[in-house]
């Protein structure tokens, strides 16, 4: 079995065949655009929100998209963003002019208000699509639902000092975070053509979609463009144990965007940055050895700290509540760790430790001890899932009680009874299944799956309408707070838990001040 990276994976997608028809024609700000009708939703794919982001706007901020007059067809997702091959089961074509989002509502009119949830998509600023995730089941819970490329890795994280010299902020490498902001600035100003309601937005990620949020949590440039947050499984610190050079510091990305330029052969160049954009995605993409595994030395292209778009460093920011106060649900899995660990001896984990953690190795070790090789993965999986998901989010959920709106915390233990879930558990990225593809029984799913599902779905998408998940028929889910930390688990039955991983998480706490 291949194993996807970050959260991302193919999930199942819902095919528009001739059992489509028309959609209504919609009058966007850039120009007039068709779509399909299908399972009594309208939807519209592959609209164009961005400028290509190709010649000289290759790692230049997002610019608006030419306006057409004609009708624009939207009956296909767009080119997903260059990218390594290999990680992740694509469908469709690769390009570098890849800015396009994709449109699922229920609304009958332009003057519904539905409420609108806008999905971003994990691979570690590195993998993915929009178009991995298929809106049908979310929007048929009576939201409009909304996804989109981004750029990735290095044509979306390239920090080379002399695109700071040509940029009017003086500021480099947030590519792909800008590409966020200005599809959630597309929602602001589109959404209500589709009966959507611009002033009640939920952003939604996983992974690295939901260590995005964390990040526009506290980027001025959001401001305005969303109300409610959902995070699967990450915040805003904790991928540099995979990504040595995802700690947000510039000087890093520096060094990172130097080497690319280097084995380009770009860096004697008397003008690097023009030899740069003359070369193609795919001679960038080539020599971008791309990996989320132990001991990786792949290169490593992701947000950071440039007093911008992401102001200043995420956890001192969130420590003096500088973060965004909006309501929010936040979780992680119960197998986090399991979809990155690698064969490892005993003495291949303490040397990780080791790597990771320094003086204060022999601690971290006897806190997540394995006493024979047959434990080291297990070990493993705890390890990574406290250090780089189950602490930072607990930590933003924390940050919510020093302010006035409320965090929903969950716990996703359910193991997909499939082969996926056989090798991995409950696994990183496992509950995506249960928001996105259909609970079929012949893909081994059972009546436990289907009523899950129902359930988040519900959860989520009643949270979108109100900032309150709970609903008649639901579970009652209690709001997070710091004394008690209670929290929802999501597995064979719903069941409310109480100080979720305390002393690991206490732990890693003292050892990360230290």
């Amino acid at each position: 079995m291949k194993f996807y990276f970050y959260g991302v994976r193919f999930l199942f997608c819902l095919s528009l065949i001739s059992v489509s028809f028309a959609a209504d024609i919609i009058k966007l700000d850039s120009g007039p655009i068709s779509g399909t009708t299908h399972d009594g939703l309208q939807i519209y794919l592959g609209i164009p929100y961005a400028a290509p982001p190709v010649g000289k706007l290759r790692w230049k901020a997002t610019e608006p998209v030419d306006a057409w007059e004609e009708v624009k067809t939207c009956e296909t997702y767009g080119p997903y963003c260059p990218q390594p091959e290999g990680h992740v089961k694509m469908t469709g074509t690769s390009s570098e002019d890849c800015l396009y989002l994709n449109v699922w509502t229920p609304a009958k009119s332009s003057n519904e208000k539905l409420p609108v949830m806008v999905w971003i998509h994990g691979g570690g600023w590195s993998l993915g699509s929009g178009s991995m995730y298929d809106g049908t089941m979310i929007a048929k819970k009576g939201v409009v639902f909304v996804n989109f490329n981004y750029r990735l890795g290095p044509l979306g994280f390239f920090a080379h000092p002399q695109l700071a010299a040509e940029s009017p902020q003086g500021v480099m490498g947030n590519y792909g975070m800008m590409d966020q902001l200005t599809a959630l600035k597309w929602v602001k100003k589109n959404i209500a053509a589709f009966g959507g309601d611009p002033n009640n937005v939920t952003i939604l990620g996983e992974s690295a979609g939901s260590m995005s949020i964390s990040l526009l949590m506290i980027s001025p440039l959001a401001d305005g463009l969303y109300n409610k947050g959902i995070l699967e499984s990450g915040g805003p610190y904790g991928s540099q144990y995979l990504i040595p050079l995802a700690d947000g510091q510039m000087q890093k990305a520096i060094i990172e965007s130097e080497k690319l330029t280097k084995v380009l052969n770009c860096d004697k160049a008397i003008d690097p940055i023009a030899a740069m954009r003359a070369k193609s995605a795919d001679e960038i993409i080539k020599v971008y050895n791309f990996s989320l595994l132990p001991w990786s030395s792949g290169m490593g292209f992701t947000p950071v700290t440039d007093g911008y778009v992401v102001p200043d460093d995420p956890k001192k920011l969130y420590v003096q509540g500088k973060n965004r106060d909006v309501p929010l649900i936040l979780g992680f899995n119960a197998n986090e760790g399991t979809l990155f660990y690698a064969p490892m001896s005993i003495a291949d984990y303490k040397k990780w430790i080791t790597l990771q953690f320094g003086k204060h190795s022999d601690e971290v070790f006897a806190m997540f001890p394995a006493s024979k090789a047959a434990d080291v993965r297990g070990a493993f999986d705890r390890l990574v899932a406290t250090i780089i998901f189950i602490e930072p989010t607990r930590f933003v959920a924390r940050s919510k009680n020093k302010q006035n709106t409320k965090a929903y915390l969950y716990h996703f233990t359910r193991v997909p009874p499939t082969q996926f879930g056989k090798t991995l558990g409950a696994s990183h990225g496992a509950e995506l299944f249960y928001i996105f593809e259909p609970m079929n029984k012949k893909a081994g799913y059972t009546d436990v799956d289907i009523k899950l599902s129902n359930q988040m779905l519900d959860y989520w998408t009643n949270f979108a309408k109100t900032g309150d998940p709970n609903g008649k028929g639901l579970p009652h889910w209690p709001t997070y707070n710091r004394k008690t930390e209670e929290n929802i688990e999501l597995g064979e039955k719903i069941q409310i838990k109480k100080h979720l991983f305390k002393k690991e998480c206490d732990f890693i706490q003292q050892v990360q001040q230290n």
